[in-house]
């Protein structure tokens, strides 16, 4: 168990010196955008939130596909907070997740504050809330207790946990254990299932039932219900890797080695079944622990599989966050691998056609993310595979190789990139208005402009979310839908806060993987004078270049009368030195002879400023900016929450 570093200290310090003289659009763009989501967060709270934090909502809990609706509403509220949000953001945000929490266990879903049992395709969506609660404030007791004790649910002698077999043992799992069967949900599959059409069929080897209108006959519905209650809800399911989260996040308050060694050797399972399998990350392993075991020996065919409903979209997903998390357990660039290869085996097999010309199970994403230039020959990977081979060809999702490239920073997944630019037939550079369910999906401009070929991106990027919190507003203005009987998507659809464009610009990192990833940020923030993570008010942080050895960030401070003090850190977790740091410095002529009509000419020159720890102090004068090339040496700390 290692010693938890005390929080942002002061360390070396540096004062700007360079006269702002016009403000940077993107600065003003970026001060209004943190404006606008604190009166947004606000006016979603008072329309949808009773007095206790829950959300108003009086319908049937059998309508429901799971707790993780209620909470995705508020998933980037902490994360705002984190980045510099209101003061109160972070009572609000844990003031919901309580209400929530207490309307949930009412309603039947939770067990000790925990999901009694569901996929971890949709517990990791509901999970974003918990985990970015635990990072914005690790002194809180209540959260580090829930922390540890939600882990616990998955350690070795654990309900859900087979420590012979090393598996997850059911699909559905939680606090009540292992939930064999897929609970109320299909008891019947049956063509009524609109929603669900465009996936096909979940079982595909079901005598007399070999396509979608075949269900139509209420006994083929009731077989494939009963044969999916049987095969999909038993045994460990490749999404179940996104519960190693769980155990880093509880990790990452004081080292303890229980949730490192678990999340490592569930992790490790599952590459040793992919290395058995050519390579292939397979989706299902029945209770003995074989592959394919509920499947007829296919390594595809699980819930939340290869095969149905969403293939690469959520086992890669699962993937790429288990990579994620083994890398911050290890440091190891070779633990990305199993995130890594899904990639690869999918990108083998691209075909070059038109989004318009492509049948795809989810055409309304990519039609709206590629806009008119949706018709266009592009890159297209297969996302689910069956008996007949790979299908259902879509663009490539780019969170998923980001994210491994933005761990690494290594020339690898930096080609990976390279390749995936060069066969698209869109634009890279566009920033097209758009907001998807992950708040993602603008990472293709943005690495043009952090490789010098997309300027504008910024103000572009900016101007997009401020338009779409706009938006947002307008919805909530104009919904007067009942209450007691709205879908339980609703209150996502409309929650008016945005972090996408911030977390790039302000701190060089990528949205976070939707499904259950942590946050490991690529510099964060603290208030020197107010003890809280952020940005100070009126401060405004870019961030233009990421490379393996270091971060060159602009801060300009646009008040007029307060002098800012900034806590600048290499990674969230602490994890990163700053070995030195190149800093711009003006010159004394600045504001010049009150008798002149024009301002001086505002000269810059730079010094070296040795660091050599993970924090640097910037104090921040009224009308000044400082740019910072750091200079670090990645991981060498261990990562940890950082108390403030």
């Amino acid at each position: 168990m290692r010693t938890v570093s005390p929080g942002p200290a002061n360390g070396p310090s540096v004062t700007a010196t360079v006269p702002l003289g016009v403000p940077p659009v993107w600065a003003v763009l970026e001060r209004r955008l943190f404006d606008a989501l604190d009166e947004a967060w606000r006016a979603f709270a008072a329309r949808y939130c009773g007095p206790d934090g829950r959300l108003v909502y009086h319908g049937p809990a059998a309508d429901r596909d799971g707790a993780d609706d209620f909470y995705e509403a508020f998933f980037n509220w902490p994360t705002l907070y984190q980045l510099g949000g209101a003061d109160d953001l972070l009572d609000a945000s844990k003031h919901h997740w309580e209400g929530v929490t207490a309307q949930l266990t009412e309603l039947g879903y939770l067990v000790d504050e925990f999901e009694r049992g569901y996929d971890w395709f949709h517990q990791g969506e509901s999970l974003l809330l918990f985990y970015g609660i635990c990072a914005a404030d690790p002194r809180d007791e209540r959260f580090r207790e829930r922390a540890r004790r939600f882990a616990d649910l998955y350690l070795p002698g654990s309900a859900n946990y087979d420590a012979e077999h090393d598996i997850i043992r059911a699909p559905h799992n939680g606090a009540g254990g292992p939930r064999y069967g897929l609970q109320w949900e299909w008891a019947s599959y049956h063509t009524d299932l609109i929603s669900m059409r465009p996936y096909g069929l979940p079982l595909r080897d079901l005598p007399g039932i070999a396509e979608w209108a075949d269900l139509g006959d209420p006994s083929n519905a009731a077989r494939m219900g009963a044969a999916m209650n049987e095969r999909l809800g038993r045994g460990d399911v490749a999404v179940n890797l996104a519960a190693t989260s769980l155990a880093v996040n509880a990790w990452l308050y004081d080292g303890d080695d229980r949730y490192r060694d678990w999340a490592l050797r569930y992790i490790g399972a599952w590459e040793r079944r992919a290395a058995a399998n050519g390579g292939i990350l397979p989706d299902n392993v029945g209770l003995s622990g074989e592959v394919g075991e509920l499947h007829g020996g296919r390594w595809y065919g699980g819930t939340y599989g290869w095969q149905w409903p969403h293939g690469l979209y959520s086992v890669g997903a699962a993937a790429a966050i288990a990579a994620v998390n083994a890398h911050l357990l290890t440091g190891d660039e070779a633990a990305l691998a199993i995130g890594r290869d899904p990639l690869e085996i999918v990108y083998d097999q691209a075909v070059q056609a038109g989004v318009t010309e492509t049948e795809m199970s989810t055409s309304d994403r990519w039609l709206a993310e590629l806009g008119d230039e949706a018709g266009k020959p592009t890159m297209l990977v297969p996302n689910r595979h069956d008996d007949g081979g790979w299908f259902d060809f879509q663009p490539p999702q780019l969170g998923l190789p980001v994210w491994l490239w933005y761990t690494s920073l290594g020339r690898q997944d930096a080609d990976r990139l390279d390749r995936l630019r060069a066969a698209s037939g869109y634009d890279w550079a566009t920033v097209r208005p758009f907001r998807n369910k992950e708040e993602a999906g603008h990472e293709a401009p943005w690495l043009e402009f952090l490789r010098g070929a997309n300027p504008g991106f910024p103000e572009a990027m900016l101007s997009t979310a401020l338009g779409q919190v706009q938006r947002r507003m307008a919805l909530i203005d104009a919904d007067h839908e009942d209450l007691s009987a709205i879908h339980v998507h609703h209150w996502q659809r409309l929650n008016p806060v945005l972090t996408e464009a911030l977390l790039q610009l302000v701190t060089g990192t990528p949205q976070v993987l939707y499904n259950g990833g942590l946050l490991p940020t690529r510099l964060a923030y603290f208030d020197a004078d107010r003890h809280r993570p952020g940005l100070p008010r009126d401060v405004a942080a870019l961030v233009d270049s990421v490379r393996p050895d270091g971060t060159r960030v602009e801060l300009v401070n646009l008040g007029l009368t307060h002098t800012r003090r900034v806590v600048l850190q290499a990674g969230a977790f602490g994890e990163h030195r700053i070995d030195r740091a190149v800093v711009t410095r003006g010159d004394e002529d600045y504001p010049g002879d009150p008798r002149a009509y024009t301002t001086p000419p505002i000269t810059e020159s730079e010094r070296e400023v040795t660091v050599d720890g993970p924090r640097l102090v910037v104090e921040l004068p009224p009308g000044r900016r400082i740019r910072l090339d750091l200079h670090t040496t990645a991981r060498v700390r261990t990562p940890s929450h950082q108390y403030h």
